[in-house]
């Protein structure tokens, strides 16, 4: 099977949602891709039926992404407990790049959510906090969509080592592409050096990995990348990858 019989099946099953088998055949022909011929492939099956989801950590996948498929809606997360560096990241993303920002909110405020979960939920049970803040509300940002793209790379953790670049979505019923799967550390850096990529500030103050303020701390030289995300808690993943 071709990567043009590939697309056109999926295109012929789009109404039931009936993709998974194309999806696997998309993972084997795609794996090794340059990242842009993968994006290329997503931008060509889905259209305007694809999205594309960021932290505002960096706009890496932002300008990959814009470079093929200008105007993607881009789907950002705003939980309510972010650093005003990212805030003024997603602003700047707007300004910079050819991409329609979706501010995503919690059905909750904060405010709402310590009336009825009680205060710094994120303490007591970051799931849970996560789930309402993060998980929920993208799950329903999605609903338009048949397909989103995210940054995630499988060097990033345990639980990120299988990712593969094309992906079935089980709990969504859509697809999940992820073009820099196989990136390390290396390949991303000289790539946001090579194109002047925006960059969260606070990547520069040792937050290497950058989500809600409660829940983000410094990380100390020889540590683990991600070792500043819900620190002391056990945790790992917010719950939008698993």
């Amino acid at each position: 099977m071709t990567l043009v019989e590939i697309e056109t099946g999926l295109r012929a099953q789009r109404g039931t949602l009936d993709l998974q088998n194309i999806v696997e055949s998309a993972a084997i022909f795609l794996e090794g891709a340059p990242a842009r011929e993968i994006i290329r492939w997503a931008a060509a099956t889905f259209g305007d039926r694809l999205t594309l989801t960021s932290s505002m950590s960096d706009a890496l996948l932002i300008d990959l992404v814009s470079r093929v498929k200008p105007g993607i809606d881009v789907l950002f997360i705003d939980t309510g407990y972010h650093f005003a560096e990212t805030i003024g990241t997603r602003d700047a993303v707007q300004q910079v790049y050819d991409v329609n920002v979706i501010n995503v909110q919690p059905s909750r405020t904060v405010q709402e959510q310590e009336r009825d979960l009680g205060p710094r939920l994120f303490g007591r049970n970051p799931d849970l906090c996560c789930y309402v803040r993060k998980v929920e509300p993208l799950n329903r940002a999605l609903e338009p969509y048949l397909a989103w793209i995210s940054g995630i790379r499988r060097d990033e953790s345990s639980t990120r080592a299988a990712t593969k670049v094309v992906e079935w979505d089980a709990r969504r019923q859509m697809v999940k592409v992820n073009p820099i799967a196989s990136w390390t550390q290396e390949d991303v850096d000289n790539y946001m050096a090579d194109n002047g990529v925006l960059i969260n500030p606070l990547h520069y103050d040792n937050y290497p990995s950058i989500g809600c303020a409660p829940c983000t701390r410094q990380v100390a030289d020889g540590e683990d990348p991600r070792s500043g995300r819900w620190s002391g808690l056990g945790k790992t993943e917010c719950g939008i990858h698993l």
